[in-house]
């Protein structure tokens, strides 16, 4: 039986996800109480994988995914999911809008919600927990008056919507990854992500763009990239990166192979299929057999002299 650890109590966003991903059918899904722990379990063995928040599309990357994913036994990402993000406003039942004085959610979640909010219930104190299905639990143990989280979250804790779909952006992602332990990625499907992290050998003016030289002459387009700061090395930082395209094709293992010379280190954490659109065009020169083609007119040059 494959168990599968997730950013819980049951009732969060990652578990709405969770239960959306084929791998979940029959699998134990395994709550834990922050995105540290639901990692430590498959390093440790006792969850095949887990499934965590990566980035959103208004608050940006999670810290706590990105860190984690950056030290200890390296881990990488066999699929990632998106989920269009809506929030309610829940209560005990009889509970009004106007005897909310406190409100309890996810620190993601009360960036989306902020303005709402304010505009809403502008008296109340707003106070942030591990997660936005641990906010509703809490508000069924009588602990705050309201919580903004998943509809499913108040279903399961007996909860009633006070206001549905609150949102500042109606258009909010947030995406999630499935974390396994280290395995040969799944087969290149021609529209795939490849993420790592890179660790700059020093600092030194130039030293980033040094590293996205390496993937701009291969053509490799970037569609993230963050700054952390090196536990232990003060002023240092490594990037985390997702690039387009897939470990086998022969642009970016060249890149990959370049970067490794170039930087401290280079941390793989997994290519895998792209579900948020369509990879842009691979530009002239930087196809696999150009790349092929290339190393046989160089083997000619070294071997005789003419390519």
């Amino acid at each position: 039986m494959v168990t599968i650890a997730f950013l819980g109590p049951e009732g969060t966003f990652a578990h709405q996800a969770l239960r959306g991903l084929q791998v979940a059918e029959g699998a134990t899904l395994l709550p834990l109480a922050n995105v540290t722990l639901a990692i430590d379990a498959v390093r440790a063995g006792s969850a095949d994988a887990a499934v965590v928040p990566l980035e959103n599309s208004v608050e940006g990357a999670v810290p706590a995914t990105l860190d984690a994913l950056a030290a200890g036994e390296p881990l990488v990402i066999a699929e990632e999911a998106y989920l269009a993000v809506r929030f309610d406003l829940m209560a005990r039942p009889g509970t009004a809008l106007a005897d909310v004085a406190t409100v309890a959610t996810h620190p993601h979640a009360e960036a989306q919600v902020r303005r709402w909010l304010i505009a809403t219930v502008p008296s109340a104190e707003v106070v942030l927990v591990g997660s936005t299905a641990g906010a509703a639990r809490a508000v069924a143990d009588g602990q705050y008056d309201a919580a903004v989280g998943a509809a499913v979250a108040g279903e399961l804790y007996g909860l009633d919507s006070l206001a549905r779909d609150v949102a500042d952006n109606e258009n909010a992602v947030t995406r999630f990854v499935r974390l396994t332990r280290p395995a040969p990625p799944p087969a290149a499907t021609g529209n795939d992500r490849t993420t790592f992290v890179a660790y700059l050998r020093e600092n030194h003016s130039g030293a980033l763009l040094e590293l996205l030289s390496e993937l701009a002459t291969r053509g490799i387009n970037l569609t993230r990239i963050e700054s952390r700061p090196d536990r232990g090395r003060h002023g240092m930082y490594h990037f985390s990166i997702d690039a387009e395209g897939h470990v086998t094709d022969e642009r970016v293992g060249d890149a990959l192979a370049a970067l490794h010379r170039v930087c401290a280190d280079v941390r793989y954490l997994g290519s895998y299929p792209r579900r948020d659109g369509t990879r842009g065009p691979t530009p002239v020169g930087r196809h696999d057999p150009d790349f092929v083609e290339a190393r046989a007119w160089l083997a000619g040059v070294r071997e005789h002299g003419a390519g």
